[in-house]
Order: C-alpha cells, then structure tokens, then sequence
C-alpha cells in the first residue's frame, strides 16, 4: 500500500457496481475522474503496488487523501458523467477533454482587476465561470454588452500594486479610444473598477435591471435632446438585452439534478412546462396543453402534471422547483419556490416557455381580425354592454398651469384608432381651472355637433377620470337628451378602477385582461393628443411652462411631466424615485432644486 490515508477497510466497503469515483488531495481539491464497471475492483488496483508501474500514477496516488464514488446504472451511463465532471472541473490527473463539442464559458478571472473572457477550459481555480453556453453567438452577445456597457481591461497583465508603482506598464490603444480606463497606469481606483465588475457579474448571474434601466434612460436622454442618432444606439442595445434575457439562462454548475416546473393559465386552458436539469444544463424542456373541464386551480393542475411528467420521463430528481406553492407531503421528494438565486432564473425561464406557448396557441385559433373581434367581446362582456362597442370615443382634458385650458377626443374603430376621427378642444366657456365644467363643454359640443351633422354615436364613450369628470360628461348628455343611450363610464388612472353613472362602487377588470388593456390604450392616447395640442399653443402663442425655464429641461420632459401628473402642485408632489424613472435622475435633480429655490423665495 502506497503512503496514503485510505485504507484497505474503506476500500473493501466500495459496492461492487458500475460507477464514477472522485479523488481529492490534502487541500480537497478534485484531482481525478474515473469509471468503472466495478468500483472496488478498480479503485483497489491503484493502491496495488505491482499493478503501479506508471510514475504519474504512483505520484497521483500519494496524494489521494479522499474517495467519493458516485453509482450509476450502467458502464455508459459511467461514461457519461465521467466526461461531463472532466469537462466541468478539468482535473490535474485527467486528459483534458479539448474536442469540439466543449461548449464555451465566461470567466471572471480570480486577479487584482478581474477580467471577463470566454473560455474552453473550465478551471475553477483560475476564477468564476458562468455558461456553458450552447450558442457561441449568444455567449458573444453577452460579452459585447459587457463591454459595450463597461470600460473593463482586456489586457493579461499582472497588476499587483507594486507593479503599478513601479510603473511597469504603459496605457494601450484600449485607453485612448475610451474602452479601458487605464488601471495599468493607476489611473482608476480598484474600488472603482470592482463596482463595474460587480454590475458585469449582475448581467452574468441574468440580473438585467440595471443594464436595462442603463440603456432605457440613455434612450430617453438622447430622444429629450433630440439626438435621435444616439437614442437608436441605445435603443438597438436595450433590444439586446431583452433577446437576451429571454432567449439564454446561465445554468450553474453547482445545480446538478433539478425537475423545474412552471403553469400559466387562463378560463380555458392551462399550459405546463417542464425543464429537466442535470449536471448543471437543460437536457429536456416540454410543454403541455391541458383543456380545463371544471374550474380546476393552477395548484391542481401542476399537482397532477408534475407527477404525470415525472413518471413519463423516469425523472428520479430528488429536488422539484415550482412557481406555485403545492401542498404535497413527500419525504422523497423537496417541492418548494425559489425566491431567488439561479433557481429562480430557471423557474423564470420556464415561466417564459410556457406563456410562448399560450401566446402560439391563441395565435394559431385567431388572426387578426378575429383577435380584435375577441377584444371587444371580452369588452362587451367585461362591462356589460348590449352593444358591441365597435366604435368608442375617449375624452381627456387638462389646463396648462391653471390658464389655458385644453380637450382632447380619440376615436376607436373596431378596437383600432380612427385618427381622422381625433379633435382638439380649447375650452371656450369656462374660466380658469374647472376641470368638471371642462368637461361639460366638451361632451356637450362633441355629441351636439354629431346630432346635427346626423352622424352615427359611439357605442361607447370613456372619460378620463373618476366619479367627478364621469358625472359632468353625464350632464352633457342628458342636456342632449342621450343619457341612458350612449353608454358611458370613468377610468380613474390610480387604481385603474371603471365607474358607471349612479353607482358608487367601482367595476374592477382583471389586470390582464385585453379589454382593460384597450381602456388604457384609449385612455393614454388621449393623454398623448392632448399633450401634443399643449406643446402646439406653448409654440405658437409663445407660452412657456414654468419648468421650461429651468436650464437642462426641455419641451419633451415637461410633456412627460403634464401626461403622467397633469398639474404643478402634482409634480412638486410626486416621489423622487417615480421622477427618477420618468425623467431619469440628473433631471430629477433639476426639478427638485427648483421647487426648492421657489419655495424659499416664497
């Protein structure tokens, strides 16, 4: 026996079954993978000093301080995961396995200002990996928004502290064209550029938001100062993300044998997807369409898909993740939601996969014609109207700083706009800022015009607002005589609540439902043709908004501002992080100072 801790006991204990045994060293670090048809048989052979003629292998088995075996069925299912455990760890002892069906990972070197590359190899020890990858393409992509988003070095030099001090390195071309900061030179802190590391790792680990809200404020930048060059740039990255986040998940290594399951469902169908994970990738992903009979709940229904996919598939996974919450009582299996982590991401992604299906499904029964029949039906039935509302009119109405009072009418045709049908209102016989009376006038001038012109009525009529500007439009009507035959109702942009006329309780439509969706659209075209006529008489009656005036804030921020809050007492109001994603943080800034400055020369 060679100078070893493992005994002959230990080995004796080994089962005689197909397998793949582990050997670490002192330090626990794995230095060999190898199979077998019989583990005892062949991991005693190392340890038989006649059968050791090879010095590499007496020099391995002297430093073997721990077995780990793992069982398997057969032989090749041995082969199997023996050569995925080579590829992953590439341990000391064992051929590197170089052929091409490597797929590539990105590793965040393990050095003083870290370096993010692609690479073949997996060598825990040289860093932090994340992949594989299956599509060089898409492991590109990822690296180019790195760096496209980052100025991190791409250099191999060894930037010790006292390298740099001694000025051992020049800047490249890297530096001068604005990629690299010129940390080689000490000319960027190493705090500095571990938070940009930090944010890379985010992209990495499928945590988009920050490159998202990144690139979504460049955008709106660029567009405000009408750089539109600029805000395509960022627009065109933006869109790279989102492919991105829904076309690739990065699978830890660590995550070796994992059933995911996820449900999305509506009144009529119910859609299972299932995503198999072993050895840290996805090997098997199906969905499942499943027709509801009764009022079945998603519980229910995953409850008994789950089991069926597990049986169909011959899963043994000891651990399920589900993105609803079952109560099953197993002590076989570990069914639980992950909250957060890669495991979330794969539930994400899962998530992802069966709403395609959903989305393929509906696109398969229906064109489009049909969907915006389906649109309106579903509104018919959602506000129980006796009319298909084949043709709505929305009204919305605002003042600019208390003056200047304006209306806006979009119309809706077979759920699609009708804009040779839009009209602009200056409101004429009202004084001051009454939005109640407004509103009056405009309904009353709108339908008076159409009953003299013996043109046709809508089917539908939307106000923007809650019960007040609901019950002025009323009064219109019934002063023309057609209350009771228009039907008509209030959206309170808050809650997103629906009003009838003489009722006090608002109607509350599921959130994802698509006549909601078309109440919101009508509703925020009106906002943004009535944004439009404001922009117009501040040009030709040359009219200033109060915050035009304010240097770095420009005609789009302040349309931004009068469609999302309508008034300055509203503004001034509003959160500081509700500014900061409507108008980005630097012009937050600009907004917020200048309420300060007027309220103390007040």
């Amino acid at each position: 026996m060679q100078d070893t801790r493992i005994t002959p006991d230990e080995i004796a204990k080994l089962p005689d079954s197909p397998g793949v045994y582990r050997y670490f060293n002192v330090e626990n670090e794995l230095i060999y993978v190898g199979k077998a048809k019989s583990l005892r048989k062949r991991v005693g052979s190392y340890f038989n000093k006649a059968a050791n003629v090879n010095r590499k292998t007496l020099r391995m088995v002297t430093e073997i301080r721990e077995i780990e075996v793992t069982l398997v069925n057969s032989e090749f299912d041995a082969l199997l995961l023996e050569n995925n455990l080579i590829k992953q760890n590439q341990p000391r002892y064992n051929i590197l396995l170089k052929d091409d069906k490597s797929f590539p990972y990105i590793c965040v070197s393990k050095e003083r200002f870290p370096r993010i590359y692609s690479t073949r190899k997996f060598i825990p020890s040289k860093g932090t990996y994340y992949g594989p990858y299956t599509s060089v393409k898409a492991m590109n992509n990822v690296l180019r928004l790195i760096n496209n988003v980052f100025t991190l070095r791409t250099c191999r030099f060894d930037l010790t502290e006292e390298n740099i001090a001694k000025g051992k390195f020049k800047v490249c071309l890297e530096y001068h064209i604005g990629n690299c900061q010129g940390p080689c030179e000490g000319l960027q802190d190493e705090q500095d550029y571990l938070k940009d590391i930090e944010q890379a790792v985010n992209i990495l680990k499928g945590n988009l938001s920050l490159p998202k809200n990144y690139f979504k404020n460049r955008m709106t930048t660029a567009a405000e100062e009408l750089d539109f060059e600029k805000a395509q740039f960022f627009k065109e990255k933006l869109e790279l993300v989102d492919r991105f986040q829904t076309s690739s998940v990065i699978v830890s290594p660590k995550i070796s044998d994992v059933d995911v399951f996820s449900i999305v469902s509506d009144e009529k169908y119910a859609f299972v997807n299932y995503l198999r994970i072993k050895n840290g990738t996805i090997n098997l992903s199906k969905t499942s369409e499943i027709k509801k009979k009764l009022n079945e709940t998603d519980e229910q229904i995953l409850g008994l898909i789950m089991v069926e996919m597990r049986d169909q598939y011959q899963s043994s996974a000891k651990e399920v993740v589900v993105n609803k919450a079952l109560e099953l009582e197993t002590d076989k299996v570990n069914i639980h939601v992950p909250q957060r982590g890669d495991k979330r991401k794969l539930v994400e992604l899962s998530l992802k996969n069966g709403l395609f299906a959903k989305k393929e499904k509906y696109q398969s029964l229906e064109n489009v014609k049909d969907k915006g029949n389906r649109v309106l039906k579903q509104m018919q039935e959602d506000l129980q109207l006796k009319e298909l509302p084949t043709h709505i009119e929305c009204f919305d109405n605002s003042n600019i700083q208390g003056t200047n009072p304006v209306a806006s009418m979009v119309c809706f045709k077979m759920g699609r706009p009708s804009k040779k049908d839009y009209r602009h209102y200056k409101i004429k016989t009202v004084e001051g800022p009454d939005d109640f009376a407004s509103m009056t006038e405009v309904v009353g001038r709108r339908y008076k015009r159409l009953l003299d012109e013996e043109a046709p009525l809508p089917k539908l009529v939307i106000i923007d607002g809650g019960k007040g500007q609901l019950n002025a439009a009323c009064d219109a009507l019934r002063e023309l005589g057609l209350y009771g035959e228009i039907p008509i109702i209030g959206i309170a942009k808050r809650l997103e609540e629906i009003y009838y006329p003489e009722d006090s309780f608002p109607l509350h439509i599921d959130k994802k439902s698509e006549s909601l969706r078309l109440i919101q659209k009508l509703r925020d075209e009106a906002h943004r043709f009535a944004i439009t006529f404001h922009r117009d008489l501040r040009s030709k009656n040359s009219f200033q908004f109060e915050l035009e005036t304010v240097e770095g804030i420009g005609t789009s921020t302040v349309d931004k501002l009068l469609k999302e809050y309508r008034s300055m007492s509203n503004i001034q109001q509003a959160k500081r992080e509700d500014l900061e994603f409507l108008i980005g943080k630097a012009k937050t800034n600009l907004v917020i100072d200048y309420f300060k400055q007027k309220k103390g020369a007040d």
